[in-house]
């Protein structure tokens, strides 16, 4: 017989009966999965160790840290090192320089691994499918120092290949690697060059759950490739962009250290300059930890806000959000 309502630990049935539910207790159900749990394990330890533990350091964000005395022997300074690092002269140019560079990411890199997925999704030779999905793949293995060194071996002024074509076209070469201008632009075409085709595993995945019948029903019907990817594909994968793009937000003061340290040169550096860079700046070269410290926790306190924030607009919206 079919349950109908269940209130306080009972089941009453469409015969009008009542069953007691036996409620299992969190150490029990526990043994009852304990395989489940053991696969959790090595994830479970990798956060605690590397991600929680750490945070413990963010104290010194609060001192005046000193290696000789020690996280808790030095002494207590309060906010200062936060109104240091607001009232600088480079907050407001750090600021600008990691918004300016992850709002170009979020507009041109974040939709490439969509598009990417629904084309690769309509490819129908599943060898050719195959030989593609691999070959984008490929350059996010590449380090970001291999990266850096082809960007300067394609656009160096006076033997990259790119400046040779373009002044054997115009009769003068692009200073890309130099001009501060071009630099956001050099950044996200990198960025765009090396993750599309990873960011692509998670919407194939994603379309990988479709229901093919939606797709035969549609044919039947009439309707195109075209329409079938706006009325059927993207509305399937749509709580998986709304997801990925509440992440994307939520690292929007992330913009890297270690491509844009690569890149960045001492005519470059005006636009180069950003939070990361800066951290390890002040922090390592010039052993400023607490002040260091007190810029990174603002980094990821905006981070959890800017989460916050857009995990409930989407819910707002009718989404499921990401908790």
């Amino acid at each position: 017989m079919a349950k109908t309502k269940m209130k306080k630990g009972y089941i009453t049935l469409q015969d009008g009966r009542t069953m007691r539910v036996q409620k299992m207790s969190t150490p029990q159900y526990m043994v009852q999965h304990k395989w489940l749990y053991f696969l959790l394990l090595p994830g479970a330890l990798y956060f605690i160790l590397f991600r929680y533990v750490p945070m413990g350091g963010l104290v010194i964000a609060f001192k005046e840290y000193s290696p000789f005395l020690g996280m808790w022997e030095s002494p207590w300074c309060g906010f200062d090192q936060f109104t240091k690092f607001f009232t600088g002269n480079d907050f407001s140019k750090l600021l600008v320089n990691t918004l300016g560079i992850s709002l170009l990411l979020l507009v041109l890199y974040f939709p490439a691994p969509i598009i990417l997925s629904l084309f690769l999704n309509e490819v129908r030779h599943s060898g050719y499918k195959r030989v593609v999905q691999t070959l984008v793949y490929i350059p996010h293995f590449v380090s970001w120092v291999i990266v850096a060194s082809l960007t300067y071996q394609l656009f160096n002024v006076s033997d990259g290949i790119v400046n040779i074509i373009i002044k054997g076209i115009t009769g003068s070469s692009w200073d890309v690697l130099s001009k501060s201008s071009t630099f956001w632009g050099l950044i996200v075409g990198q960025d765009i060059w090396r993750e599309t085709g990873y960011g692509t595993i998670v919407f194939l995945a994603a379309l990988a759950g479709v229901d093919q019948e939606l797709y035969e029903a549609a044919r039947v019907d009439g309707a195109g490739r075209w329409r079938l990817m706006w009325h059927i594909t993207l509305p399937a994968i749509r709580g998986t962009i709304v997801m990925m793009f509440i992440l994307r937000v939520g690292g929007i003061l992330n913009t890297g250290y270690e491509q844009i340290f690569l890149m960045r040169n001492d005519l470059n550096v005006a636009r180069a300059e950003v939070f990361d860079t800066y951290i390890y700046m002040r922090g390592i070269r010039q052993g400023q930890y607490s002040f260091s410290a007190a810029a990174g926790m603002f980094k990821s306190v905006v981070g959890m806000i800017l989460v916050v924030i857009s995990d409930r607009v989407a819910k707002a919206c009718g989404e499921s959000g990401i908790y």
